[in-house]
């Protein structure tokens, strides 16, 4: 397995330097997300003498591991003499302890970077190619300018059949894999762009209830409101090792764990960060991102749920249908089953949007709770009588009969207190201290509501970092209003953060559209 850091050894050049370039390791306490930054003063003689400028990238190795990272330069006296800055993603990369030091140097030549070249200009990825590229985006390698050179490329010049493949491919043997000792082993996901629509806690209960078997690794949020495992992790753990994953799925048939603390697919959330940034949504990369895991965690049977509206990830019909056809066929390839569903996109799905709100809505369903939501309820039935069938658990035609009994009989319910129990223990999702709600500004009808900036206004509030923060809505499509009547409510952690989400709310009025009947 690639890692992100690269190890020292042998071929390193730390034996042949002089000790100018030894410096104090300081831990400046700055958030960069992923990447790795290292601050430097503007004077230091190493910047002086190697020609290091802002943003140059450098190598930064404390004997036992070394990273790529971005050089960022300081005024001088911010670092005394002698000194090096590293962010928080740096210094946990390097696995540093205080009073260590570092030596920083130039890095060897991304011979990969050629082969990106080759693709801006129009030429295909071959597999050697695409392998280079993501082995070096894992490591740590590429800049944030160097993935959103790749990004754009790919979408600019979208990857064909071959290509695709290939990615896939680099994505799963970048990371670790899994492998389990029972057929089938199924999973289900979403492409995104819905907020709310948190299915997968439930069909993974009726699933597994069931008697298939289901290890689910789920995202956090990048630029979302919540992923699945944000949600999950109000209910019980989620930052399950290997081991322990393995552990629940033997004793309970599956899990609902955090993909990231396993590393499966590890260039996939790197990747994703920048091309949301750029707002490219490059259907290569969606293909192989969401194969690359499933087939990463050792699924054989996968569902795939592509909602469909005009703020949605996937807008059209026929947009759909060609991201099913690149999907199925590249599973294909991997002797993985799959099927895909083309669902309804227009609006969010349940009435919780943000990581508490959403496990407050999975619970209601799954205790059926008569206040639950009957959309999340019957989307949750639909995909998981489609999966229960793929999985071969049912005859085609009869899984959304035994998806309903499992809810209703109260054996999906139970088997989730199961899984939470096993992966450390379930607890009650936190309740937010601010509430405010956004009122009608006339009467009529719900024409349409703005998912992309609705989910905006759920993270001015604080989600996902803020777990009990998020919206609550109140109407649907189709629902008649007064004016005055609320039509969703903010919920917040703190009142400034409340604040923020209400002033986006008042410059973007429209986010739900009323037509005058």
């Amino acid at each position: 397995m690639t890692g992100e850091n690269e190890k020292t050894g042998p071929d390193s050049d730390d034996g042949h330097r002089s000790a100018t370039d030894v410096l104090l390791a300081r831990r400046m306490g700055i958030y960069t997300q992923n990447e790795a930054i290292v601050f430097m003063s503007r004077d230091c003689p190493i910047c002086v003498s190697e020609g290091f400028g802002a943003q140059s990238r450098v190598r930064v190795s404390n004997g036992k591991n070394s990273l790529i990272a971005t050089l960022y330069q300081t005024a001088p006296g911010l670092l005394k003499n002698g000194e090096v800055g590293l962010s928080e993603a740096a210094w946990d990369r390097l696995q540093m302890e205080e009073e260590e030091t570092v030596r920083v140097s130039h890095p060897r030549p991304l011979d990969s970077l050629s082969n990106l070249r080759g693709k801006v200009y129009g030429q295909r990825l071959k597999t050697h190619a695409v392998k280079a590229i993501i082995d070096d985006v894992v490591a740590g390698r590429y800049s944030d300018i160097h993935l959103s050179s790749f990004i754009t490329a790919c979408s600019a010049r979208p990857l064909d059949h071959a290509e695709m493949v290939a990615l896939t491919d680099a994505m799963i043997t970048a990371g670790s894999r899994l492998h389990w000792d029972r057929n089938p082993v199924v999973d289900k996901h979403c492409v995104g762009g819905l907020p709310g629509n948190r299915t997968t806690p439930i069909i993974v209960a009726i699933a597994v209830a069931c008697g298939l078997t289901m290890p689910k690794t789920s995202s956090r949020a990048i630029t979302s409101p919540a992923g699945t495992a944000d949600t999950m992790e109000t209910l019980a753990p989620v930052d399950l090792d290997i081991a322990t994953m393995r552990k629940v799925v033997e004793q309970e048939g599956g899990c609902i764990a955090w993909g990231g603390a396993v590393k499966l697919s590890p260039a996939d959330d790197s990747l994703i960060r920048v091309e949301r940034a750029l707002n490219l949504d490059s259907e290569g990369q969606l293909v192989a991102s969401v194969l690359s895991k499933k087939i990463a965690a050792g699924s054989t049977h996968v569902l795939l749920d592509l909602p469909v509206g005009p703020t949605a990830k996937v807008r059209s019909q026929d947009s759909a249908r060609a991201l099913s056809a690149n999907l199925m066929a590249v599973a294909e390839t991997f002797g993985v089953q799959t099927r895909t569903i083309i669902t309804d996109g227009r609006q969010p799905v349940g009435r919780g949007i943000g990581p508490a709100l959403e496990a407050h809505d999975v619970i209601n369903v799954l205790r059926g709770d008569m206040d639950a939501p009957n959309d999340l309820r019957e989307r949750s039935i639909a995909l998981a009588g489609s999966l229960l069938e793929l999985g071969g658990a049912v005859p085609a035609g009869t899984g959304v009969k035994l998806a309903t009994q499992t809810l209703e009989e109260g054996r999906a319910w139970q088997k989730f207190q199961q899984i939470c129990e096993a992966q450390g223990g379930m607890r009650e999702p936190p309740k937010a201290l601010y509430s405010r709600p956004v009122t009608a500004n006339r009467t009529g009808k719900i024409s349409t509501i703005d998912n992309r900036r609705l989910a905006q206004v759920a993270k001015l509030a604080g989600a996902p970092d803020a777990k009990a923060a998020g919206v609550e809505i109140h109407i649907r499509i189709g629902s008649k209003v007064s004016a005055g009547e609320p039509l969703y409510s903010i919920h917040a952690e703190a009142p400034g953060e409340l604040d923020y989400s209400l002033d986006y709310v008042a410059a973007n009025e429209d986010i739900i559209d009323i037509t005058e009947t």
